[in-house]
């Protein structure tokens, strides 16, 4: 039995060409073993021992050894592993003749290999006549474990070359040696072309490798596809693609493929556990993870120290560190990996001064810190920026022999930048050999934090003339620092470099370019690259989202988050404060309510960026008691949580609840940053509280603020809403840098206190400034024109938004041409011009018309003009006054009453007039006829002698506005005196004469207190400034700043 075993032929023999001897083997075996008999030796000894002596007991008795004799000793070789005895059988087989049998030299192959003479080997391979596919795979696999990936891949080609047919194992090794050597895609698609035409597509064997190549490589679709047309799936295939998908941010989908798994009858390894736990613990679905591990103790895998590692650093990553040390003192075996697994969680929570005392443990324990020990470390000090400490560890590392370790040098970089000694990293990059790409992406981080551009892409250039070849981590550093400067011109030259190195697919470059792209107005190109993404990534649909919202295009933000939803793309905390973000801006409050149920659902009820959005979302809705509801909440409240609330209430119009809050964070201790003053001087301008803008803008120059091009943009509109346009000249011309809001909020200015011609002048040199107008200036420059009665310019303005800048007028801008045609009394070229207008007349241009017609008393064009606004707006009550006013001068009696009975008859109410004057500190409100004031009686005798002294001087009062006039219905003569003039009065008695009076009115100043405003200020030698919702008036000494024109 013993000889038939020890000569079964190996798998080559079947390929032998020479005869066997076995019955001189058999009788020299029996001779042989009889010596060994009396010793109490056995066969199986020879083969280790005295292989040799055997061989020599046959030539003496004239045994002649053959093929399988020779083969039978080698394996005795194999089996001692004695590279002497090996060396010395294979001269012998020189000397016999029988080195050109083939099995024979498979057996001399095989032994060599086993006993790590790979030299040898190779040598006898290559000089065969007759080499089979099991010995190619099997040199091949020698390669392999050497790690001579270049060598695999050469003798792979030889294997084409020779006609053999590679099989399931050939191509195994040969992708794996692919993966190990990280060679190009391009080496890897050819492969799979000879797979494709060898017919192993489907096998496990073959494709289990090409899966996890692809996925490592990010081209994630292709291994998915592969993965489903497997034959048949084995645990390696679903571990391959389950960390593939881990691997390539689609965590949720590993999970659900897991699940997948299970279903399919596939029983669970250690290494799926492992990566499950993974992408749990990525995504942050650490419930998920813990019944996992219900599982892996289920399955009896929850003493696998690769496992337990896992475990730690999802509990670790969950906050809950107790349970990551009670797992970790619980593992009967911890190797450095277990070590390193709590002191990386360690240092990834924050938690450094725990993970040095791990270190010192890991010490004590006898086990000797590797270079991902000491990165770890390094990371810790990173984080603590103890730079003396992260000093010592370089030492260590220098002493450990592990210095210029890629992962080390990265770290100690990371150290230096982080700890802000900018210097001595640049020295260390600089000592480095600069192979590692690591290096080059942690100085681009570098100077993108320090906001240096030029060092930034002298780095990026730098790099690419090394030979260094950028990763899908080098793009996105540098593309954020241009994302950030507004650097967009090389933002793009970079997104064509990313395009020729072929990352244009990568999900996480495509995401930082669709982030750039859409913070900076491109948002069409980075719909587009959104599009071409084959991965569902969340980061680049919140970026996409994030952009819309940014730009005020809150529709298509809610759009896109709909159809992310429906696309089964999970949302983050950030796509859902985008989202909610898009809500306050068009107001959607039901929606928004949606968004925020679905976002306590999916686990962010507490998400300080979710709650922040919340509070805007109702302060901008002008719902009060919930914005302060959601406020309270929120429970680590920062600066964006209180701008929040500011911004809302100012955007929302609630300015004086908006200054509230701002007072009270205040009083919380909270510094206000550029974003706070901002909103509260717009409020403050809003509310014409210009001493409260003064306030404002001495806060900001003592806190350094005012020299921000944003703050002084805000000064600008403070001051011109204010009625000081001086003040907003000064702030303007005092400016160093200008940017487009700068002269807009100037032209603006000047266009509201009727300079028109100062705006047009400040126009021609922005664009002399080679700054690009947009929307907002030719609505200052058209308004501009209106005031000042420009006609020819202003329609020459609008011709050229379109003709020479590429802007397409919208409805605003159309109703500004038609005002400057109304206020010219060319009503029936303003009926002309909407006419044939390219877009749809919508109320304002048709409401412009009417008050036009009301100016001029044109009865015929303002009906149709209050016809189409009836129809738009029904319930808008200017529409009625005006008509009505427009009757009552043409003395149509009837038709005025029908139009007030069809007022009454819709439930239609007019806004009554009111005016607002400031008097210390306190604002006062005025009504048409007011008697509730404290001071009326007294304000009413002022005015009685205001109004025979103006009188004098040649006041005569305007019979057509009181006959129109809708604010009074009786006799008394005290009941029409307009808000306006009493807000004048009530100014001069309480006001210093060095003080201006201020008035404003949230109607229309009419033309006789108009008219009796500049003999006021005249009389009584004071200027007066009144704000309407059209424009500013200044009269002073019996001229209005107007002339008369408005």
């Amino acid at each position: 039995m013993a000889v038939h075993e020890t000569t079964s032929s190996a798998l080559f023999v079947q390929n032998s060409n020479v005869g066997f001897s076995n019955y001189a083997i058999c009788h020299a075996i029996d001779v042989y073993s009889g010596d060994y008999k009396t010793s109490g030796s056995s066969m199986d000894g020879i083969k280790g021992k005295d292989g040799f002596g055997f061989l020599q007991l046959m030539e003496e008795r004239g045994v002649e050894a053959d093929s399988n004799t020779y083969i039978w000793l080698l394996k005795g070789c194999l089996n001692s592993g004695s590279v002497k005895d090996a060396k010395m059988l294979h001269g012998k087989i020189l000397k016999s003749g029988l080195f050109r049998d083939c099995s024979l030299c498979y057996q001399i192959i095989e032994v060599y290999l086993g006993i790590g003479e790979l030299d040898g080997a190779v040598k006898i391979f290559d000089n065969m006549s007759e080499r089979s596919i099991y010995s190619w795979n099997s040199i091949l696999s020698a390669f392999l474990k050497k790690k001579l990936y270049r060598r695999v891949l050469g003798y792979f080609l030889r294997v084409l070359a020779e006609g053999i047919s590679p099989d399931g194992a050939t191509f195994s090794n040969v992708l794996r040696a692919c993966s190990g050597g990280n060679f190009g895609l391009h080496y890897v698609r050819q492969i799979h072309s000879k797979i494709l035409q060898y017919g192993f597509a489907t096998d496990p064997v073959v494709c289990n490798p090409l899966i996890d190549i692809y996925s490592k490589k990010g081209y994630l679709s292709l291994a998915q596809s592969i993965f489903e047309e497997l034959s048949s799936r084995n645990s390696i295939s679903w571990v391959a693609m389950i960390s593939g998908l881990s691997q390539n941010g689609h965590e949720e989908e590993a999970l659900q493929l897991f699940c997948q798994m299970r279903k399919s009858g596939i029983i669970p390894t250690p290494y799926v556990f492992s990566s499950v736990l993974s992408a749990s613990t990525k995504i942050g679905m650490y419930k998920q993870g813990e019944q996992l591990h219900a599982q892996v103790h289920k399955w009896g895998f929850s003493l696998e120290t690769f496992v337990c590692n896992s475990l730690v650093t999802l509990y670790s990553h969950s906050g809950k560190l107790i349970s990551a040390e009670r797992i970790f003192k619980g593992m009967k075996r911890r190797d450095r990996i277990t070590y390193n697994s709590l002191i990386s969680a360690l240092a990834q929570r924050g938690v450094s001064n725990e993970a040095l005392l791990l270190f010192e443990e890991m010490q004590l324990s006898g086990l000797k810190p590797d270079c991902v020990t000491v990165a770890s470390l390094l990371s810790a000090c990173a984080s603590m920026e103890a730079l003396h400490k992260g000093r010592q560890f370089h030492c260590h590392a220098i002493k450990s022999g592990f210095s210029s370790d890629v992962i080390i040098e990265g770290s100690l970089l990371d150290l230096y930048v982080k700890c802000s000694d900018i210097a001595t990293a640049r020295d260390f990059f600089e000592s480095t050999e600069k192979e590692n790409v690591v290096l080059w992406n942690v100085m681009l981080v570098a100077y993108g934090q320090l906001g240096n551009l030029i060092d930034s892409f002298q780095v990026f250039s730098q790099m690419q003339i090394a030979g260094v070849k950028p990763n899908q981590y080098t793009y996105p550093s540098i593309l954020r620092t241009c994302t950030s400067l507004g650097a967009l011109d090389l933002g793009a030259q970079i997104h064509a470099q990313i395009i020729k190195t072929g990352f244009d697919l990568n999900v996480y470059v495509c995401s930082v370019l669709i982030d750039m792209y859409a913070k900076h107005g491109r948002l069409e190109l980075a719909r587009e690259i959104l599009g071409r993404l084959t991965a569902e990534d969340v980061v680049s649909w919140t970026a996409m989202i994030s952009g819309y919202v940014q730009h005020e295009m809150c529709l298509e933000g809610l759009k896109l988050f709909q159809e992310m939803q429906i696309r089964g793309i999970q949302s983050d905390n950030i796509g859902y404060s985008s989202a909610l973000s898009a809500c306050a801006g068009i107001q959607a409050l039901n929606q928004g309510k949606q968004i925020h149920a679905q976002a306590c659902v999916s686990g962010y009820a507490v998400d300080l960026s979710i709650g922040n959005a919340l509070i805007h979302l109702y302060a901008k809705c002008g719902r009060v008691h919930e914005a302060y509801l959601a406020f309270k909440l929120v429970d680590a409240k920062d600066q964006i949580s209180w701008n929040g609330l500011i911004s809302g209430f100012a955007q929302s119009g609630l300015y004086e609840e908006a200054l509230k809050v701002f007072t009270q964070m205040n009083q919380a201790g909270l510094e206000a940053n550029l974003f706070t003053f901002g909103s509260v001087v717009s409020a403050s301008a809003n509310l014409a509280d210009i001493k409260q803008g003064k306030q404002m803008h001495a806060r900001m120059i003592k806190t350094g603020f005012n020299s921000e091009i944003e703050a002084s943009n805000v000064l600008i509109s403070l001051y011109a809403k204010c009625g000081s346009i001086d003040d907003a000249k000064r702030e303007f011309n005092e400016m160093r840098e200008k940017n487009e809001v700068s002269w807009n909020a100037m032209i603006t200015g000047y266009s509201q206190h009727g300079c028109g011609n100062e705006a047009l002048d400040l126009f021609e040199k922005m664009k002399e400034q080679d700054m690009m107008p947009n929307n907002v200036t030719f609505l200052g420059v058209l308004s501009a024109c209106s005031h000042v009665g420009l006609v020819n310019k202003g329609l020459s303005y609008l011709q050229s938004m379109s003709i020479e800048h590429g802007i397409a007028p919208r409805p605003e801008h159309y109703a500004c041409v038609v005002d400057i045609l109304g206020r010219a009394g060319l009503l029936e070229r303003a009926k002309k011009f909407i006419e044939e207008m390219p877009i749809d007349p919508d109320a304002m241009v048709w409401r412009t018309l009417l008050s036009a017609c009301t100016v001029h008393k044109n009865v015929e064009i303002g009906e149709l003009a209050a016809q189409h606004l009836l129809l738009l707006e029904p319930q808008d009550s200017a529409t009625y006054v005006l008509l009505s006013n427009i009757y009552a001068v043409a003395k149509k009696w009837d038709s005025r009453d029908k139009m007030r009975q069809m007022m009454k008859d819709n439930g239609v109410k007019k806004e009554p007039g009111r005016s607002w004057i400031e008097v210390k500190n306190s604002v006062h409100a005025f009504f048409v006829g007011d008697r509730l004031h404290p001071l009326a009686e007294k304000i009413y005798d002022f005015l009685k002698d205001l109004n025979e002294r103006v009188s004098e001087m040649g006041y005569v009062q305007d019979q057509n506005s009181l006959l129109h006039d809708i604010e009074q219905e009786q006799k008394d003569p005290t009941v029409h005196i307009h808000s306006e003039k009493l807000a004048v009065a009530f100014g001069l008695i309480s006001l210093s004469s060095s003080i201006p009076i201020r008035v404003i009115k949230n109607l229309r100043v009419c033309s006789d207190c108009h008219n009796w405003m500049k003999y006021v200020s005249k009389v009584s030698g004071r200027p007066l400034v009144v704000r309407d919702p059209y424009r500013f008036h200044h009269f002073h000494d019996g001229v209005c700043s107007c002339k008369d024109y408005w």
